[in-house]
């Protein structure tokens, strides 16, 4: 499969209706961005069952902003609309594949499990600094 271009209007549709996407944030002024394109699209190749897609940073700039993106290429893995990866710097292929390997073993319930746990940690802590405020 070939990489897709995401944009701020077709992001959340894509996130939404897709179990596991790579999303590689880059610019054409980029020296990196233009060396790790090859092996982005190869690896969309590969893994015809995962979703690649690509971020202009120059055009998406408020996207780009949401995600704090700071340095490209910047490589982010969405799974079930949960970002559990995002690290800068352009990979060479092998490191790209066992990247996708990990993202593909992560048990994504022990993740949704973690996240509500610290969900319930923040809430419990708002309402026990709301309690003191008011005291």
């Amino acid at each position: 499969m070939a990489t897709i271009e995401l944009t701020k209007e077709n992001f959340d549709r894509t996130v939404s209706e897709n179990d596991f996407v790579l999303i590689d944030f880059w610019a054409e002024w980029c020296g990196p961005c233009r060396g790790f394109a090859p092996v982005f699209e190869r690896a969309s190749e590969t893994h015809p069952d995962l979703v690649f897609a690509k971020v202009d940073t120059e055009a998406q700039q408020e996207l780009a902003a949401a995600f704090d993106i700071r340095s490209i290429p910047t490589l982010m893995i969405i799974r079930d609309q949960v970002a559990i990866y995002a690290q800068p710097g352009a990979l060479p292929a092998p490191m790209l594949e066992d990247v996708i390997g990990q993202a593909r073993a992560v048990d994504m319930d022990e993740v949704r499990g973690k996240i509500a746990e610290l969900q319930a940690q923040a809430e419990a802590q708002a309402k026990s600094q709301d309690g003191r405020a008011e005291a």
